[in-house]
């Protein structure tokens, strides 16, 4: 109870305080009631001419900034989905060209082995004509000097018996050294 008689007074000490400063500074009552009515005319027609059309601008700017932030997500989950397609399809043209390098290696190997082999064959026949080349140059050779060896019989044998041999003579001297020259071609 006590409490209540302290609040009360107070209360009553805070009323003669703002009396006493409404008259030290000129308060007027029907003036200050005429001012806050007209101040809560003011209010009211802010609010309603003002302040709803700003409150109805901010909702729409709200509205805005959640559709952009969905928008962005949605952005966001296009790109990551795009970025995996990219990955997918490098990484597939990664193995197709593995793929590509691995069978040109084993073409050119295939192609390598047919060429060397080739030039194995192209080398074996170039011996081979050579030999044969060879061959004949050697028994065309020997041909000419087998003749060269029985011309020289010929003409020695001329000249050493001191008169010009017959055809036959220089024919049997010729067969002689011919066959003379085989036995030491074979014995060789």
């Amino acid at each position: 109870m006590q409490e209540l008689l302290i609040i009360g007074s107070i209360i009553t000490d805070l009323g003669q305080t703002a009396t006493e400063t409404a008259q030290r500074f000129g308060l007027n009552w029907p003036q200050f009631i005429a001012q806050a009515i007209n101040f809560c005319i003011v209010a009211g027609v802010l609010w309603f001419f003002a302040s709803k059309p700003i409150i109805k601008l901010l909702e729409e700017r709200k509205e805005r900034i959640a559709q952009s932030v969905a928008d962005s997500e949605r952005i966001k989950e296009e790109l990551r989905a795009a970025e995996d397609g990219r990955q997918k399809i490098l990484t597939k043209a990664a193995d197709e060209a593995k793929s590509l390098i691995v069978e040109a290696r084993s073409l050119a190997a295939q192609l390598r082995e047919q060429e060397s082999q080739k030039a194995v064959a192209t080398a074996e026949e170039i011996i081979a004509k050579a030999k044969e080349a060879t061959q004949a140059d050697y028994a065309k050779m020997l041909d000419q000097l087998k003749g060269e060896v029985c011309r020289l019989v010929v003409d020695t044998t001329a000249k050493v018996i001191g008169k010009t041999l017959s055809a036959e003579d220089q024919k049997r001297l010729s067969d002689e050294a011919l066959s003379q020259l085989g036995t030491k071609e074979q014995n060789s």
